[in-house]
This record gives structure tokens, C-alpha cells and sequence, in this order.
């Protein structure tokens, strides 16, 4: 028997701009809405849709961050009439909408469904906008098991001073709950990608100044691309331009160095994505148009250590790369055969790392390397941002210029990553869909030095990142050094003002350089880092 065919036939985004509080939807609501968009995508009769929806048999939903539903699934499934035989709530992660796409699939490859759903949506513009009116969502939001009395911030930097507490729990935070991460007050997104970005940028032998110009020219090319984009957050609004983007003002204040505001992800939106699967045999009985039918090749994802002091590096992300290079060995393709990338890009270091592998132009790329426009100017979904890529790349791809696709889906803090490839044909030879995903959960091959908990004596700054106050100033450092003695690494706050200021400025390259770490004689088993000797006491 032939193995069937997996293609997409449907696809749906939805965004509500709208942050009056009386115009507020609840996620469901909004996901619901971008179900019946992709099933309307499919090009269908009325009668062949509700057949379409009718034979909906499996359900996959990225995690939301805006409200702790019982059972999303559960609830979706009794809005849309339909009862399915596989049912799934992701954990969180922004890698999870590859995993769903790919997972879908394979399971219509596996003759394990006819039709598969992959959702997720947030409303978390609408969910900040009654922080700001210090009310809580409308009792019309579904009911919640749990009492609700506060709201979520994803990073902290997103909801107003003053604002209600974190309400589902900080998702970002599960990776980064360690004793060193929490003795030293790190382990945030805002605080983990920053370091990756100065450690790649030191590795380069880049200045600071050129690497602040490189990242705001690489966001203000995204912000073009939101700007044309109807379902971005931003679409309409001009495109912030690379000068106003990479110049740190009271608009756009540092957050934690070296970026400044629009070169974090924005996250307080309204989103919602969906995309419809089905084998070639079904779309065909459906009478779905041949234009419309897209082929998913092939996936493949895995995760680095959760705890970023375990990386083997500040420069690079073996997640990322060999998620890429599996995605294309399972789809039979070269990557000189990808016509256009999305990269996720909640800061501007994941797609350079990814650019860097690939060995593309970071100054002007070859091909296209987002087709959202970034989570600072598309917005920030949540963990579902690159279910807003799929249906993305179908559109693309049916245009017809371009052939193949890749979307990468990156979660925590560049810790878990999930490749997917795309065509508007099918896999060479007809060749059946990958079995499963070939690489391990865990990538444990990589050296990773030793790491000290508790460390004394002359040290080098291998990477670092300062955090910044709303009012501009920095207000506490952050090194991850190697001490001289034996090449361990450990992780320190700035141990003195004149460390603070030196970590901070654009002028002169903080790694590589000596200091000297000792520890904190007021809070047990932290770590402090000074540059000048003489303050060793």
C-alpha cells in the first residue's frame, strides 16, 4: 500500500489590534476565528468545508501564555463540533509549533489521521490592557479551575510599572530555575540572548559600535517586511529605521546590553494561527485546488543543555545548526536549494547564528530570512510565533517564485530549536515521509567546560550583559568568566561601580579581559567580578 502524501491545504492568521477593553478576545476565541480561516483557505464549497471540519481527527495547540485554560483542546473541539482521536497541549516553548507541524505530518503519512489541526493563539495586548485599567478579564473569558488575580509578563519589561504579578508562572523561567541562575539574578531571555550576542560578536572580532549598526540594519530590514505584512502587529505603522532602532533614547531605553528596546521581542499582542493537513488522496476527494496544496519534506529538532552555563560556547548554538542540517538531510534537500528562510527572532542573535551556519550575508541575504517580520515588529506571540510562519511560507510558496522553504522555531533561551522544510513539490521520487525525527532530545556530545559554583582568584571575561534601570542606568552586571587557574567557568555579578560602568560601555571590549573574582561577603554563594586588581578587598 502506498504511504499517503502529507500536504497543507489551509491556512489562517487572525490579529486583533484593538486594545479597548470591550473589544477584547479571549484566545480561544481568536484561535477559533484563524481555524475557520484556514478551512476557508482550502478554497472549498460549504459543503465540502464542513466535510473538511467534520473529519478533523487530530488536534495539536501550542501552550498560551495569556490564560491557564483546563483543557484548550477540549475547549476548541466542542466549539468546532468535532471529536478527534489524538488531542495535544504543548508544553511551553517557541519550538513547538515545529514540532506540531512536523508531528501533523507524519501521522497523515502513518495513516494515524485523515486531517490535522495545528493552532495556537494569545491575548496578551488585550490581557495587559486590563493590567493598565487594574481590572481583570470579563467573566465571558472561560472559566478557570485556578483563581485568577493577576496577569502574566513574559520578561517583565512588556507590562507597565505597577502592573499585576505574573499569573500562568514565568514559561521562560522552567529552563533557568537554578541555584546559580537565581543566587545571581539571571536566567531571563533579556538577560541569556544578550550574552550569546556579545560572545558571538567578540568571537568575530567585531567592535561594539559595528555590532549595534549590524543588528539595528538586520531589525530595521524586519521591520519592513512587518510593515507590508497584514497580519503583523505593526503592519501599517512606518518601519523604524536602522538609526532609530540601534540609538539608545527614553523611547527606546537599554534593556539589557547591547540591546535596547527594539531589539527585544515584543510580546503584548493579539495572534492567532492555524494550519489544516490532510494526505493528497483526501484533498483530491475534497476537490481542494492543486495551487493550494503545499508539501511538508521532512523536520527534525533538538535542545541544548537547559542551564546556559552548560553551553560549550557564547558564540554558537549546536541546536540550532544541527536542527537546520537534520530538517534538510531528512528532506533530501542542500540548503543552496532553500529559496526563503523564517528564522524566529526574538533577538537579533538567533537568526546571525542561523545565517552564520548557513553561510549567509548578514549585511544583505541572499534570500529572504523572515516572512513575518520578527517578533519585535510581527510581534511576540507568545510560544506560537512560528505558527504564524507556516502560513506564511504556504502563501509564498503557492505565489510560485520560490519553491522551497525553511522555518526555524527556537524556544527558551536559544535552548530548544525545530527546523522544518517546505515545497510546492512533492519529496524527490515520492519517497515517504520521514518516520520520525532523527535527532535525540538532547544534543550531549558537545565538551562543556566544568563549572565552579563558588569562585576565587584571577579570572577572564568569556561573556557578559548588564542590566538597565527604566531610567536608563545600568544596575547590575552580569559575567560569565574562565578562572586562570584551571579554565573552570563560573558566573558573577560586577563586583564594584567602576566594573558596572566598564561592562557597559560601547568603547572598549569587556571580553577577553582580566579581572579578578571573589566572593559576595552579604549573600551566600554569589560571585562578584572586578577589572582592577586593587579592588580585590
Amino acid at each position: 500500500m502506498t504511504q499517503p502524501v502529507p500536504v497543507v491545504i489551509g491556512v489562517g492568521d487572525i490579529v486583533n489590534r484593538s486594545l479597548k477593553l470591550e473589544d477584547a478576545i479571549e484566545p480561544s476565541g481568536l484561535i477559533l476565528q484563524a481555524i475557520q480561516e484556514a478551512l476557508a483557505d482550502a478554497g472549498l464549497s460549504k459543503t465540502d468545508q464542513t466535510k473538511l471540519q467534520s473529519s478533523i481527527d487530530s488536534i495539536a495547540v501550542v501552550r498560551t501564555w495569556t490564560w491557564p485554560y483546563p483543557d484548550l483542546p477540549g475547549l476548541l473541539c466542542s466549539k468546532l463540533g468535532i471529536s478527534p482521536t489524538h488531542k495535544e497541549y504543548t508544553d511551553h516553548g517557541g519550538n513547538q509549533p515545529g514540532r506540531l507541524f512536523d508531528e501533523a505530518a507524519r501521522r497523515i503519512a502513518q495513516n494515524k489521521c485523515k486531517v490535522a489541526l495545528v493552532t495556537g493563539g494569545e491575548a496578551l495586548a488585550s490581557l495587559n490592557a486590563f493590567a493598565k485599567a487594574k481590572k481583570l478579564p470579563p467573566p465571558g473569558w472561560t472559566k478557570l479551575e485556578t483563581v485568577v488575580d493577576s496577569v502574566f509578563s513574559p520578561t517583565g519589561r512588556d507590562l507597565p510599572e505597577g502592573s499585576f504579578n505574573a499569573m500562568v508562572g514565568q514559561a521562560w523561567a522552567a529552563d533557568n530555575t537554578g541555584g546559580l541562575g537565581n543566587i545571581h539574578n539571571i536566567g531571563a531571555p533579556i538577560h541569556i540572548y544578550p550574552l550569546f550576542e556579545n560572545g558571538f560578536r567578540a568571537h568575530r572580532g567585531q567592535s561594539i559600535a559595528d555590532n549595534n549598526k549590524e543588528s539595528a540594519k538586520l531589525y530595521a530590514e524586519f521591520a519592513k517586511v512587518a510593515e507590508n505584512n497584514p497580519y503583523a502587529w505593526n503592519n501599517g505603522r512606518p518601519a523604524a529605521t536602522e538609526e532609530y532602532i540601534g540609538s539608545v533614547s527614553e523611547k527606546n531605553r537599554m534593556i539589557c546590553f547591547p540591546y535596547p528596546m527594539l531589539m527585544n521581542a515584543f510580546n503584548t499582542v493579539n495572534l492567532a494561527g492555524a494550519c489544516i493537513l490532510t494526505s493528497t488522496a483526501f484533498a483530491e476527494e475534497l476537490g481542494v485546488p492543486k495551487d493550494k496544496w503545499i508539501y511538508p519534506l521532512g523536520g527534525a529538532g533538538t535542545r541544548d543543555s537547559y542551564d546556559f552555563w552548560e553551553r560549550p560556547n557564547f558564540f554558537s548554538a549546536p541546536c540550532i545548526s544541527r536542527s537546520i542540517d537534520a530538517a534538510l538531510e531528512a528532506s533530501d534537500l542542500k540548503k543552496e536549494q532553500i529559496d526563503c528562510y523564517d528564522f524566529y527572532s526574538c533577538f537579533p542573535i538567533v537568526p546571525k547564528l542561523a545565517c552564520a551556519h548557513l553561510g549567509l550575508s548578514l549585511d544583505k541575504p541572499e534570500k529572504p530570512i523572515t516572512l513575518l517580520g520578527g517578533l519585535t515588529s510581527f510581534g511576540g506571540a507568545g510560544n506560537n510565533y512560528s505558527m504564524h510562519a507556516f502560513p506564511a511560507m504556504v502563501r509564498e510558496l503557492r505565489k510560485g517564485k520560490m519553491q522551497r522553504g525553511l522555518v526555524l522555531a527556537n524556544g527558551g533561551v536559544a535552548t530548544y530549536q525545530y527546523a522544518v522544510c517546505l515545497s510546492s513539490e512533492p519529496r524527490k521520487d515520492r519517497s515517504p515521509y520521514p518516520g520520525k525525527n532523527p535527532l535525540p532530545a538532547m544534543i550531549t556530545d558537545v565538551p562543556v567546560p566544568e563549572v565552579d559554583a563558588t569562585a576565587e582568584g584571577e579570572a577572564v571575561v568569556e561573556t557578559y550583559t548588564v542590566e538597565f534601570d527604566r531610567k536608563g542606568n545600568p544596575s547590575r552586571g552580569h559575567v560569565v568568566g574562565r578562572l586562570k587557574s584551571n579554565d573552570h567557568r563560573f558566573i558573577a555579578n560586577h563586583g564594584d561601580e567602576s566594573t558596572l560602568q566598564q561592562l557597559s560601555s560601547f568603547l572598549k571590549e569587556p571580553i577577553g579581559r582580566s579581572g579578578y573574582v571573589r566572593q559576595d561577603k552579604e549573600k551566600k554563594g554569589r560571585n562578584l567580578f572586578i577589572f582592577t586588581e586593587s579592588s580585590r578587598l
